[in-house]
């Protein structure tokens, strides 16, 4: 019984010595574990803010700020998988526009774009025509409900709304358009090619145009800046000043989704 009761007490010596021993070095790890997780945090956070610079003005409003960013975010998380670490450094921002947009993105952490069960498909554009695009006519497909046509009739006063440049090509005619007036499909000589394509192709400032022969050139006129589909910035920035929250602009744009933080969604699949 002493023997018993002696083993035990040496048992539980070599238990508190192994604790003392490795409590240093398991607090290290923890803390440098905690530490590399919040640097890589830190970088992914840095990284949107400088996609998000890229993409807005500093003359937008707060509340657009805030649903650009979510935008950012919901992409970016989208494509998590596909990003490349080396470009996960802090922007080269001016201190006073990056501070802005870091408390923009503060403001929205972990806010992110669901439909149902997955993160969303979230376009955006700088001006559209005057009206959004449908999901299902751009992209053959009815997996977007919430990619729908909007009005945004605020669009057509802006400056940029209407622009024109002439082609040094011949033969070139629209094919069809969409039911937002944005071509699908143009014809040149035998080749036919999609709405977007012309636009990357000549640099064109809008999928929404017209051609004209014009001296054995082409005339474009252009309505709207961008592809047309998803949000426009230049509405959603109207709609900020008019005193919709960010909330309702992404809600008004991406109809039928919901705003979710990250935490929340791990939290459901659990």
């Amino acid at each position: 019984m002493l023997r018993k009761t002696m083993w035990q007490k040496i048992k539980k010596l070599c238990a508190v010595l192994i604790i003392i021993i490795l409590l240093p070095y398991i607090i290290t790890i923890f803390m440098n574990g905690q530490s590399m997780e919040s640097n890589q945090n830190t970088a992914l956070d840095d990284y949107c803010i400088g996609v998000l610079a890229k993409e807005v003005s500093s003359n937008y409003e707060d509340e657009m700020l805030k649903a650009q960013a979510v935008i950012v975010r919901t992409t970016v998380y989208s494509d998590l998988d596909e990003l490349d670490q080396e470009k996960l450094k802090k922007p080269d921002l001016n201190s006073e526009w990056y501070q802005r947009l870091k408390e923009i993105w503060q403001e929205t952490e972990g806010q992110v774009v669901m439909y149902g069960e997955e993160l969303a498909l979230v376009p955006f554009h700088q001006l559209s025509n005057g009206k959004t695009r449908s999901g299902q006519e751009v992209l053959g497909s009815d997996a977007y409900p919430y990619l729908q046509v909007k009005d945004c009739s605020k669009d057509v006063g802006s400056d940029d709304q209407m622009q024109t440049q002439v082609l040094e090509l011949s033969g070139a005619s629209i094919v069809s358009t969409d039911s937002a007036g944005y071509v699908l499909e143009v014809k040149i000589g035998e080749e036919t090619c999609s709405g977007d394509s012309f636009r990357d192709t000549y640099g064109l400032p809008s999928s929404c145009f017209e051609l004209q022969e014009f001296d054995g050139k082409t005339r474009v006129i252009t309505r709207g800046v961008g592809h047309g589909l998803g949000m426009s910035q230049y509405m959603a920035n109207e709609m900020a000043k008019g005193g919709k929250s960010y909330t309702e602009i992404l809600q008004y744009f991406f109809e039928g989704t919901e705003i979710k933080e990250v935490a929340e969604i791990l939290w459901d699949t659990e």
